[in-house]
């Protein structure tokens, strides 16, 4: 969208924060990159130049803005919504492949050259994948540094720089400000004060582009919750995870222009890779107004629409959990499948320790449940051995379910496994992979809310009514999944 001088000028003049994160504004006169609804009185058209990331902001030597502070605005939409090689990319940059692994790691699990995917980032974003790392490092210690009392040098290494110096060059260079300046100007905001250096936790906001309806959203995990990795308390949905240098617990309550989260880690280097499993769970990156403005068309889907605008895609933090209950849950009730899950995590979970709440494990990795033995399952046969292949797969690295998968690729893997049928491997696209274009004709509830609005039933037709809702088909999913008055859809009732 950026290249669309038009567009962008209208929507900057018009403070239009739907588009914060498509693109953001470079202002030649000043060197500073705002977010597309900055309050600041916008720019003369000749001094606006338009890039697509943050990340090509500050390589072409821009500041980020202190009054918009374009670096904490939500992602964009394209790098959820695309299975090529470049969205794949961003999603594993954002899970921090890159700080890990380096950019050979991120090319390898491409299966791409450095130079092919350095190429390829830059003549999208303007910025090659060590730029956008470190843009998105920017961000996480600027967050540690206004909401936490913990020691610059800590910061440093939590967020991902090699040296302290590297930090201190680097927070300068994209905010125009040394650390301690940016702290003291956080602790004069109201409520700004930083927090004890003691703690692991770190409260913060997550945007979104609105509307958000959160009743399905959060209802479906909570109805599905896995007892001991996952609860409702006090108004939030709080689970475990698993990180690459700890685990942590995360706590996501709805609120009406942000989620609310609090992340209790063990090692705060997992803090960037933490946020993003969120947002991805949650499905904030989503652009609610172009995905509802397409499915408003069809006359059926436009009244679910109109009712309560705004669906997301509840997801999942672990793409490999997810598919190991989705077979879990295979033609079942859900207090089954939960009931499954949670003797698995008792005998296969890591536990951890949760003051706050009752969360007491891990979700047991491939690896944990490789050495399960099936005949201890309290399931069908059949049920075991599908299992049983699917966490072979996963332990074995034969099937690939991360943010970079390819998904037309995990598909068809998963679909080569015994008991997997299309529902099966959908409801893994959407939920664990992300397809929003994944789509459950065979499924009842889905059949049953057609029918009720006067739509085919039968899967053949259903499929070819739903041509036109491409390629958000899993949000159409969402909604006539919450055309039944089905406490799913609902936002839990308070307590545990």
């Amino acid at each position: 969208m950026h290249t669309d001088m038009d567009r962008c000028v209208s929507a900057v003049r018009s403070r239009d924060a739907r588009f914060d994160g498509w693109f953001f504004t470079a202002v030649l006169t000043t060197r500073i990159y705002c977010r597309p609804s900055c309050p600041a009185v916008p720019p003369k058209r000749e001094n606006m130049v338009f890039y697509p990331s943050a990340a090509a902001c500050q390589q072409a030597g821009f500041r980020a803005c202190k009054r918009c502070r374009p670096d904490t605005s939500p992602g964009s939409p394209a790098w959820n919504t695309r299975a090529d090689a470049v969205a794949r990319a961003m999603r594993l940059i954002a899970d921090g492949v890159v700080d890990r692994e380096g950019v050979p790691g991120l090319a390898s699990r491409l299966g791409y050259s450095t130079r092919q995917i350095e190429r390829q980032l830059l003549a999208e974003l303007g910025a090659g994948p060590l730029a956008l790392a470190r843009a998105q490092r920017a961000q996480t210690a600027r967050l540690l540094i206004e909401t936490t009392g913990l020691p610059m040098a800590d910061i440093a290494f939590a967020a991902g720089f090699s040296s302290v110096r590297t930090f201190n060059d680097t927070v300068r260079e994209v905010f125009a400000l040394p650390p301690t300046e940016l702290r003291s100007r956080a602790a004069r905001r109201p409520g700004g004060a930083a927090g004890p250096p003691t703690a692991g936790s770190i409260a913060l906001r997550l945007p979104f582009r609105a509307p958000l309806e959160p009743g399905n959203l959060f209802g479906h995990l909570a109805a599905t919750a896995v007892p001991g990795v996952e609860e409702w308390r006090g108004g939030a949905y709080r689970r475990t995870l698993s990180l690459p240098y700890g685990h942590g617990i995360a706590s996501l309550a709805p609120r009406p222009d942000h989620v609310a989260c609090r992340l209790a880690l063990t090692d705060l280097r997992d803090l960037t890779i933490a946020i993003s499993r969120c947002r991805w769970l949650l499905d904030l990156d989503a652009d609610p107004e172009a995905v509802d403005e397409q499915l408003r068309a069809d006359a059926g889907l436009a009244l679910l629409v109109d009712r309560a605008p705004g669906r997301r895609v509840p997801r999942t933090a672990d793409a490999a959990e997810f598919a190991v209950r989705a077979v879990l849950g295979q033609q079942v009730s859900t207090a089954a499948a939960r009931t499954h899950a949670a003797r698995l995590v008792t005998a296969h979970g890591t536990p951890v320790e949760d003051p706050e709440g009752g969360l007491t494990h891990l979700f047991p990795a491939a690896a944990a449940l490789a050495a399960l033995d099936p005949e201890r399952l309290a399931l069908p046969g059949s049920r075991r051995t599908t299992l049983t292949t699917l966490v072979a797969a996963l332990a074995g690295g034969s099937l690939e379910l991360d943010p970079g998968s390819d998904w037309d690729r995990a598909r068809a893997h998963l679909a080569a496994l015994p008991g997997f049928g299309p529902w099966t491997v959908e409801v893994i696209a959407m939920r664990a992979l992300g397809d929003p274009d994944a789509f459950l004709p065979t499924d009842l509830g889905i059949r049953r809310a057609a029918a009720g609005l006067g739509m085919p039933a039968t899967p053949a037709a259903l499929t070819a009514r739903a041509a036109p809702w491409r390629p958000w088909r899993s949000y159409a999913v969402q909604y006539l999944w919450a055309a039944e008055d089905h406490p799913v859809n609902h936002l839990p009732a308070e307590g545990p």
